[in-house]
C-alpha cells in the first residue's frame, strides 16, 4: 500500500512537471526571437525519474526537500568554484561575515578537485596563528574525508562553538607529507584596516580583507598617519597579501582613493543588469605620492581589482608575486524561503580591458618572500683607505683619530637585544620600503 501511494505521488510529480514544461515551452516559444532557450524536456524527465528511483530503491528513506535542496546544491557546484546554495544559516552567516565579525576558523576557501583550497588566512585569526596558508589543500576534517563534500558541508563542519577544537589535514606544496594542524574555534572579530609607521615620511597600511566600511576606515587611516608625520608622506606601501577579497564597492571606494580620473573596474555578463563600471572621482588622497602595492597568491577578488586598477593607471607599483586569479562576480539571488544563491553573474576587468578570471594580476616586480638571516661578523676588520699607512687625507675635513693612550674597560658593557630588522620579519615589505625610498631620491633629482 505504501509503495502504490509513493507511485501516486511520483505520477503525479510527473504529471506537474510536465504540465509546468508544456506551459513554459509554450511561453518560450513566443520568445524564441529574443534568444531564449527551450526547456529540455528530455532532462528534466531523466530528473524525474532519478528523483523517484532513489525514493523507491535507495537503502534508507530520504526526506523530499533534502532530495531537492541537494539536486540544488549539485546543479550550482557543477557550474563554478564559487556559486553555491545558501541555506538560511549559511546566508545569514554570509551577510553576518561582511560586517566584521563571525564564527569559525579565519579562512576563505573554494572547491578545486573535490577538495578545500584556502584562497587565504585572514590575519589574527586560529587558522593564521596556527600556520594554515594561501594554497594549502585540506583533504580531511577530523576523520571526515573532504572528498565527495558540498564546499557547503565543509564550511559548516569547520564552523562551530567558540573553543571546540578541529583537526585539519593538509597538503601543502613542499612538504612530504600531509600535515595535521589543530585549531581551536572562536568568535572571528576582523578589523580590516591596520596602519603604521615604517620610518619616518613612510607610511604602511594594510587592508585583510575588504568589507563593508573598508574604504572610509583606510582613507581614517591614511589621515592619522599623516597627521603623525606632519601632514606629510613621502611613500605608502599598500598591503593586500594574503586578502581574499570581499565587498566590491569597497575595492572601488579604496582605489578611487588613490585616483584622479578614469575607469576603475568594469564587469560583464550576460544579463543588462551585469554591465557595470566605476569610475574615479577627482581626489587622490595622497597627491601623487609614490606607493607600492604588495600582493601574493592569497590575494583574490577585490584585491585584484585595486591591484589592477592602480596598476593600469600607473599610480602605484605593484611588487609581490602573481594573484589568485578569481576575477567573476557573484550575485547573492534571495529565494522566498529565507535560502539564496549565490550565482556567478559577470566577469572583472581592469581598466586596461585585462580580464583578471584565471589569470590574476602579474607583478611589475617580482619578489619571493624570502627568508633572510643575519650572518656572522667577520673575525677581522676588513682593510680600507684609512688603515693604509701614509693615506691621503680627505682634504675637506680631517679625520678624527681614534684614541689610542686611554686605558680599555676591564669589562664590556651589556649590549641591549635589538629588534629583527625588518628585512628578517618581512623581506617583501623591506623590499617595498627600499624602492619609496629609491623613488624619492629620483624624485628630488628631476
Amino acid at each position: 500500500m505504501k509503495t502504490k501511494v509513493r507511485n501516486i505521488l511520483l505520477l503525479a510529480l510527473g504529471l506537474l512537471v510536465g504540465v509546468s514544461l508544456t506551459i513554459g515551452q509554450g511561453v518560450l516559444a513566443e520568445r524564441e526571437s529574443g534568444g531564449a532557450s527551450p526547456l529540455p524536456l528530455q532532462e528534466l524527465r531523466t530528473f524525474t525519474e532519478v528523483f523517484g528511483k532513489i525514493k523507491e530503491e535507495y537503502v534508507e528513506e530520504v526526506d523530499d526537500k533534502k532530495l531537492l535542496e541537494d539536486a540544488v546544491r549539485g546543479m550550482l557546484a557543477g557550474l563554478d568554484p564559487h556559486s553555491a546554495f545558501l541555506d538560511e544559516e549559511a546566508f545569514r552567516e554570509l551577510r553576518v561575515g561582511t560586517s566584521g565579525e563571525f564564527g569559525g576558523l579565519g579562512i576563505e576557501v573554494g572547491m578545486e578537485d573535490g577538495f578545500v583550497r584556502v584562497i587565504a588566512p585572514i590575519d589574527d585569526t586560529p587558522a593564521a596563528r596556527a600556520g594554515v596558508k594561501a594554497g594549502d589543500l585540506i583533504i580531511r576534517l577530523d576523520e571526515a574525508p573532504v572528498k565527495g563534500m558540498s564546499l557547503a558541508d565543509a564550511v559548516k563542519m569547520m564552523r562551530g562553538k567558540p573553543g571546540s577544537k578541529i583537526r585539519l589535514t593538509i597538503v601543502r606544496e613542499g612538504a612530504d607529507k600531509p600535515l595535521e594542524i589543530t585549531i581551536v574555534r572562536d568568535v572571528i572579530q576582523v578589523k580590516s584596516i591596520k596602519s603604521r609607521i615604517l620610518e619616518a615620511g613612510y607610511g604602511y597600511v594594510r587592508i585583510t580583507q575588504f568589507q563593508s566600511h573598508s574604504g572610509e576606515d583606510m582613507i581614517e587611516a591614511i589621515s592619522a598617519l599623516k597627521k603623525e608625520n606632519d601632514g606629510i608622506l613621502k611613500g605608502m606601501v599598500l598591503d593586500l597579501r594574503n586578502n581574499p577579497g570581499g565587498v566590491l564597492t569597497a575595492a572601488v571606494t579604496v582605489s578611487d582613493a588613490f585616483l584622479e580620473q578614469g575607469m576603475i573596474v568594469y564587469t560583464e555578463g550576460r544579463r543588462d543588469s551585469a554591465q557595470l563600471s566605476y569610475k574615479a572621482t577627482p581626489v587622490d588622497v595622497l597627491k601623487g605620492t609614490p606607493m607600492v602595492v604588495l600582493v601574493n597568491g592569497g590575494s583574490a577578488s577585490a584585491s585584484e581589482i585595486v591591484a589592477g586598477a592602480l596598476q593600469d593607471h600607473g599610480r602605484a607599483i605593484v611588487m609581490g608575486t602573481k594573484t589568485f586569479g578569481k576575477g567573476s562576480v557573484q550575485t547573492i539571488l534571495p529565494m522566498v524561503d529565507g535560502s539564496a544563491l549565490k550565482l556567478t553573474t559577470a566577469r572583472y576587468f581592469t581598466p586596461s580591458g585585462r580580464s583578471i578570471q584565471a589569470e590574476g594580476i602579474e607583478p611589475d616586480i617580482v619578489t619571493e618572500n624570502v627568508v633572510v638571516t643575519a650572518g656572522e661578523a667577520p673575525a677581522i676588520e676588513p682593510v680600507k683607505e684609512a688603515n693604509l699607512s701614509g693615506h691621503l687625507e680627505n682634504g675637506s675635513a680631517k679625520l678624527k683619530k681614534p684614541a689610542t693612550d686611554e686605558a680599555a674597560p676591564t669589562t664590556t658593557p651589556a649590549t641591549p637585544a635589538k629588534p629583527a630588522s625588518l628585512a628578517a620579519q618581512d623581506y617583501q615589505l623591506y623590499e617595498a620600503l627600499n624602492l619609496l625610498k629609491g623613488l624619492n631620491i629620483l624624485n628630488k633629482q628631476r
